[in-house]
């Protein structure tokens, strides 16, 4: 419910003239007739949230006369007035299938690869020779931006492109799922430049499909940057910025092994060597698409093995500057890089503890008592932020945007700063405790490509009753005006959210759950009696090692 017409009569004229001006029936959308100057309605229920109304009134049972794909699509432009609301839009994005159920699903080819790899040409031709829709996210996303340049949402979203950082995961997916629904006729689509790290991969089968082939063009680190500065000298995108430029070249590299790792694992993907000539390479590729989609079902793709030659070259650490020819430019502004140096490793050998749990768990006092206890640095993800917030850099002011826009700041700006902040302890600190963090299951697996794996994880389990009862007192006490529902939706969300990483460092054996309904001095001796064992076969180990050398 969005308007209701003064005069019908007059508002049903008004729309039969404006299909006239569209051209004809076939150009109507379904939002085609919602007006653009719409008022919100009160809430219905005396405030009741989305997620409960679409719950209690859309139950999910056999009986229920519409079902899930016969639900409507977002409308393609909205407001994100907070992080709760872009996050139940996402929820809701999910509730209704892109391809009819009752006609066959067209084969969908996915083509990725490095920033100057050959996607884009090697897609072309692959749906050229086969008849196959050609979709490229990242002309899908740079139009939008251009026809949509005076919505703020948009604007910030090519600010985040043209840093070299990723789009947003749900309005990526939003994009492709929409121009998806308007080529349903296809036999088959192929799609360049997505998905770009493993979440993207999972929320593409979860919100569309499992692909039926992964395409995976591999080309040498230094190809790529012959390419791209090439690129940049003919076509002038804006996203071939050198800043840019070395951020893709890098997200590349920390994403490619694990995504194709992942497809790998379902027997999806095939690599090819993309620095030969490009005939060279299509020809391959089309053997291998005759193969897997049209004949033998047995010749197809299965998990072979990555050469990360073509992604890492000889020498290249994760965090390593790629040599342009400008290696003066500044690019301290969107990354630590610079500052931090190479500590890799150093890292990677550090005890990192996460302390994850609910608004109201008490990781923060938590972790502040350990800290005092056995000399770890206490590091808040929240805090830092806004200690970067109150800075004058270039990566606060993309900060500020995003948070007033209500978007979540995306992981790889949180990655930044803990890893500043923790190359700045290193040598003086026991290990680091790290509460607030990780949000998302992405944000873990990132972390861990970026930094290194946590030694230990604790989840302090509390109910949704405990957490909003010491959320409201303390509130209270402070007079703050997160009211009931608030802080139901923040407990809500949190749930939803943690599932998934709570789930992944139980399949690695790096979870400890600890029960946080009782009092704080309860909780803290039993979170101290795990790290004391721990640190115990850590002082083991070395000692173990120190006499076999």
């Amino acid at each position: 419910m969005c308007y209701k017409p003064d005069d019908p009569i007059e508002y049903l004229e008004s729309c039969l003239q404006k299909v006239k001006e569209l051209g004809g029936s076939e150009k109507v959308k379904w939002d085609t007739f919602v007006s653009p100057e719409k008022k919100s309605l009160p809430p219905l229920n005396g405030g009741q949230s989305r997620r409960s109304f679409f719950r209690n009134v859309m139950p999910d049972n056999s009986n229920f006369p519409y079902r899930r794909y016969d639900r409507l699509p977002p409308i393609q432009q909205f407001s994100i007035e907070s992080d709760t609301d872009l996050s139940e839009t996402a929820e809701l994005i999910e509730e209704y299938d892109v391809f009819d159920p009752a006609r066959p699903r067209p084969k969908i080819i996915l083509v990725i690869g490095g920033p100057g790899s050959g996607k884009g040409t090697q897609s072309l031709k692959i749906a050229e020779r086969y008849g196959f829709n050609y979709i490229s996210v990242g002309e899908l996303l740079r139009k939008k931006i251009h026809s949509t340049s005076s919505n703020r949402k948009w604007s910030l979203i090519a600010k985040i492109i043209t840093t070299g950082e990723l789009a947003p995961q749900e309005t990526t997916i939003t994009e492709i799922k929409q121009r998806l629904m308007q080529i349903p006729d296809e036999e088959g689509i192929v799609i360049d430049g997505f998905p770009r790290d493993v979440a993207q991969a999972i929320s593409f089968e979860d919100q569309i499909c499992t692909p039926d082939l992964v395409v995976f063009l591999a080309c040498s680190s230094q190809r790529l940057k012959e390419r791209l500065l090439k690129r940049a000298e003919q076509q002038g995108r804006p996203d071939d910025n050198l800043k840019a430029t070395q951020r893709r070249l890098m997200n590349f590299k920390q994403n490619a092994v694990p995504l194709v790792k992942y497809f790998q694992e379902k027997g999806l993907i095939i690599t090819f060597d993309a620095d030969r000539d490009e005939e060279e390479v299509f020809s391959d590729i089309s053997s291998a698409v005759d193969n897997k989609l049209f004949t033998n079902k047995e010749a197809a793709a299965g998990p072979n093995e990555l050469d990360c030659n073509l992604i890492m070259d000889s020498g290249d650490a994760v965090y390593t500057e790629f040599d342009f020819e400008d290696q003066e430019e500044d690019l301290s502004s969107f990354s630590g890089y610079e500052s931090t140096g190479d500590f890799s490793e150093d890292l990677r050998k550090s005890n990192i503890i996460f302390v994850v749990g609910g608004p109201g768990s008490g990781k923060g006092s938590q972790c502040e008592q350990l800290a005092k206890k056995y000399g770890f640095t206490h590091l808040s993800a929240g805090d830092l932020l806004q200690n970067e917030l109150s800075s004058l850099s270039e990566r606060s002011k993309l900060i500020k945007d995003i948070m007033e826009c209500g978007e979540p700041v995306p992981g790889g700006i949180v990655i930044e700063l803990l890893k500043e902040a923790m190359v700045s302890k290193l040598g003086d600190t026991r290990g680091f405790l790290i509460d607030g963090f990780p949000r998302e299951l992405k944000e873990a697996e990132e972390f861990e490509n970026k930094i290194g794996e946590p030694k230990l994880v604790f989840c302090l389990d509390c109910s949704a009753e405990t957490m909003s009862s010491r959320l409201l007192t303390r509130n209270q006490s402070s007079q703050s005006s997160d009211n009931a529902d608030t802080i139901k939706e923040g407990i809500e969300s949190y749930y939803q959210a943690s599932k998934p990483v709570i789930a992944y460092y139980e399949r690695k054996k790096q979870l400890c759950k600890v029960d946080a309904e009782g009092t704080q001095e309860d909780v803290f001796l039993e979170v101290c009696g795990t790290i004391d064992s721990f640190l115990k076969k850590e002082e083991a180990a070395f000692s173990f090692s120190t006499e076999t050398q």
